[in-house]
């Protein structure tokens, strides 16, 4: 009988365990669940990629995230700066994040030095006079547009602009002055000017001077490509641009280890005086244009509106390419803009660009 129970029993409990098998398969339904739901979370390969997110301290004259937080939607400053054999070495350009150089009279060239961060301007020397065509590219980029003295014949014609204008001939500010140092070195009057663009941004906020950028110039200034890319014009290779702007010229050869173009000033590596370091950009434009000669001090007048079949020429990465280019709506406070043989927007390369405005067939590559 105690065998008998012992067996009944034992019998029991497997008929148990075998039950709690059969019941193991009904978790399997939840398990399928969570793998298609886990499957659906998956990113499916036809998906669009995201782009890239763009820095809230973009420059929005190079595209490199480098702006201090105080400089984020403020305007440029532009810098009127001598740019003759006698007043070499410059300094204070090496930091430029733009320069245009367009011929004044007698075809020697200007300066025109534009910098992204109104708060982190440095002193530049030598700060020189206005010519009218060069607050009219200013005006494009909503600039602060900073000079010393200007050509008595375009007086009105500023007025018309209605420039945020610091001009060290009338400045009560403080931030101009002639560098002792060059003048006790025997440079002319005219070399020894300069800007502490260190005290700008005080001065600005001081005076109530508006400082947000125009609500149609919060974007960057040309059309960027990534930051991590690198890209080469539609063209020819490029590894020197030489210009002839009359009476000087300038040369820009291709560094391929640092994907920029050295700057020479007839022959000689131009440098900042401070740095010791030749300039060097990472785009180059050439546009062409209509120059003629306009009183008799010989003071130009240059066509600066451009259009749809204005020749220029963009050289980067170790090529060229042609282009058109033309202030976009025609008036001077538009965005200066650059087109493909297509009629497309031109994408550049994130970096800093050097801008020549020039009399046409003056330009040779190489």
């Amino acid at each position: 009988m105690k065998k008998l129970k012992v067996l009944v029993l034992l019998g029991v409990v497997a008929l148990s365990l075998a039950a709690c098998k059969k019941e193991e398969p009904a978790n399997e339904p939840e398990t399928k669940q969570e793998a298609v739901k886990e499957t659906k979370e998956e990113p499916k390969q036809d998906e669009p990629v995201s782009e890239e997110e763009i820095p809230a301290n973009q420059n929005l004259l190079t595209g490199i995230p480098d702006l201090s937080d105080a400089a984020i939607g403020k305007r440029p400053v532009a810098v009127m700066v001598n740019n003759v054999m006698p007043a070499m070495p410059q300094y204070g350009v090496e930091e430029a994040d733009l320069i245009f150089e367009i011929p004044v009279e007698g075809d020697v060239t200007r300066f025109m030095a534009l910098y992204a961060d109104y708060t982190a301007v440095p002193k530049v020397c030598a700060v020189r006079s206005c010519r009218y065509y060069f607050p009219v590219f200013s005006e494009g980029f909503d600039a602060f547009y900073v000079n010393w003295g200007i050509d008595d014949s375009i007086g009105d014609y500023l007025k018309t602009l209605d420039l945020d204008q610091f001009d060290g001939m009338s400045d009560g500010n403080g931030m101009f002055g002639r560098d002792q140092a060059r003048l006790d070195a025997g440079y002319d009057l005219e070399h020894t000017a300069y800007f502490d663009g260190t005290m700008f941004a005080d001065v600005v906020q001081k005076n109530g001077i508006r400082t947000d950028l125009e609500e149609d110039k919060r974007d960057t200034a040309f059309k960027f490509h990534g930051l991590d890319e690198q890209v080469k014009p539609d063209g020819e290779a490029c590894d020197q641009v030489d210009i002839n702007f009359g009476a000087q010229t300038a040369t820009l050869t291709y560094d391929p280890e640092r994907n920029v173009y050295l700057k020479q000033i007839n022959g000689n590596a131009q440098v900042d005086g401070n740095t010791q370091n030749q300039l060097a950009f990472t785009n180059v434009f050439v546009l062409e244009t209509e120059i003629s000669v306009r009183d008799e001090i010989g003071h130009k007048r240059i066509e600066v509106m451009g259009g749809k079949n204005s020749t220029g020429y963009y050289i980067s990465n170790g090529a060229v390419q042609k282009i058109s280019w033309e202030k976009d709506g025609g008036k001077e406070s538009s965005r200066l803009k650059f087109y493909d043989e297509n009629g497309e927007e031109l994408t550049i390369n994130c970096g800093k660009s050097y801008i020549a405005v020039n009399y046409a067939d003056k330009t040779t590559f190489q």
